[in-house]
C-alpha cells in the first residue's frame, strides 16, 4: 500500500488503514505508527523535557490509540482524536510522576493582565525550534499548563480539571511561564545582538 493512498495532509487516515489495525493486522499497525510518528513526536517533545522520555509517553500514547481505534468516530477528524489520547497520555504521565506536587505552587486568586501581550508577540517572532527549546526549560508544571493552554488551546478551567489544580494555580503558571520565556527571549535577544557585534 502507498503511503499516499493511506493518508493526506490533514492526517485523513483512510478507513481500511483503521479497520486493518482493530483486526490487529502487525502490518497496518506499524504504518499507522510510521505514518502518525512525526505529528505524535512534535506534542510530545513539547511537553517533555528530553527525546527519551518523549519517545516513551509516545509508545505508551500509540499503543492507547491502537486499543482504542474500536471507539474512534469517523466524523471526528482522526488528528484530533489521536492528538487528545496523545495529550492525556501525557498528563497522566505528568501525573503518575507526581513532579507537579513539588513544583505547583497553589494560588486561589490570580487574575490575569494583559502585560504579557509582548511576550505573545515575542513568540511568534522567532522560530519553532527555538520555542520548543525555550518551553522544554520551564518548570514542568508551567511547562504543562502553558503547552494545554497556548499550544493546545485549553481553558483554565479544563486545565484545572485535567492536572487537579485550582484555575488560579492554572492562570499562575501560567503567566509564571511567560514570564520566564520573557526572561529567555530577552538573553536570546542580547545572545544574536553579541553575535553580530563579534562577527
Amino acid at each position: 500500500m502507498d503511503n499516499r493512498e493511506l493518508i493526506s495532509n490533514n492526517m485523513d487516515i483512510q478507513p481500511q488503514l483503521i479497520k486493518g489495525c482493530i483486526d490487529r493486522d502487525r502490518k497496518a499497525e506499524y504504518e499507522l505508527y510510521k505514518l502518525t510518528y512525526s505529528y505524535l513526536m512534535s506534542i510530545c517533545i513539547r511537553y517533555t523535557r528530553n527525546e527519551d522520555k518523549a519517545k516513551e509517553v509516545l509508545n505508551m500514547g500509540f499503543l492507547k490509540i491502537i486499543t482504542n481505534l474500536d471507539k474512534y468516530k469517523p466524523e471526528v477528524p482522526f488528528k484530533a482524536w489521536i492528538r487528545k489520547v496523545m495529550i492525556n497520555t501525557l498528563i497522566n504521565e505528568y501525573k503518575k510522576e507526581k513532579i507537579h506536587y513539588s513544583n505547583v505552587q497553589y494560588v486561589e486568586d490570580y487574575h490575569e493582565t494583559d502585560k504579557y501581550a509582548s511576550i505573545n508577540d515575542a513568540i511568534t517572532k522567532i522560530d519553532a525550534e527555538q520555542i520548543y527549546s525555550f518551553i522544554a526549560q520551564l518548570p514542568p508544571a508551567s511547562r504543562q499548563v502553558f503547552n494545554l493552554y497556548f499550544v493546545d488551546g485549553f481553558k483554565h478551567k479544563e486545565i484545572a480539571e485535567l492536572l487537579d489544580i485550582t484555575e488560579g494555580t492554572s492562570k499562575w503558571h501560567l503567566n509564571s511561564a511567560r514570564e520566564k520565556l520573557k526572561e529567555l527571549l530577552k538573553k536570546n535577544e542580547l545572545h544574536e545582538i553579541n553575535m553580530i557585534y563579534h562577527e
